[in-house]
């Protein structure tokens, strides 16, 4: 009799009841995987050592429906043009002025604290005052002047959540 119960796992009776039990979990599992736990595969050195060069992690989308992104928190963050989503921190808010020295990071001229940043780099950036509606974000891995330069400021609509760990 147990074997029975093992077949009828395995292999169930294709009935009606089954067929709307698995529309449903098909349903329930795009929903999720939609709008609140999004799959996202990490691509690229902009976020090391926080994050490694590749991996696979999720956008937590649910965090930014009642409240709103901190200083120095690491986003996901869509960018107009392009069909990834990438990792980088949160620094600026709109109204603040962002500056680079030495390879300091400057918010509205006093430095920021940025114990994760391990990766030593020397150049500078001339003060930009964020947009109205923008946040300004980088990568940890200073080192690589592509990062900062090519993803500054970004429109707070473009935050998708955080990643799950």
């Amino acid at each position: 009799m147990k074997t029975d119960s093992v077949w009828n796992f395995f292999f169930p009776e294709l009935t009606k009841k089954f067929f709307i039990r698995f529309g449903i979990v098909l349903v329930t599992a795009f929903i999720f995987f939609k709008f609140i736990c999004l799959p996202l595969f990490i691509n690229g050195r902009s976020m090391e050592p926080t994050y490694g060069a590749r991996g696979l992690n999720f956008c937590w989308m649910p965090v930014f429906w009642f409240s709103t992104p901190k200083r120095q928190q690491i986003v996901i963050v869509r960018y107009a043009g392009y069909d990834e989503m990438l990792l980088k921190r949160l620094v600026a808010f709109e109204g603040e002025a962002v500056e680079f020295r030495n390879g300091v990071l400057y918010i509205d001229g006093k430095a920021l604290d940025e114990p994760y940043v391990k990766y030593p780099c020397d150049w500078n950036m001339p003060v930009r005052i964020v947009e109205k509606n923008k946040v300004y974000v980088v990568g940890d891995n200073r080192s690589m002047l592509i990062d900062e330069h090519k993803f500054g400021q970004v429109d707070k609509s473009r935050i998708a959540g955080v990643p799950l760990w």
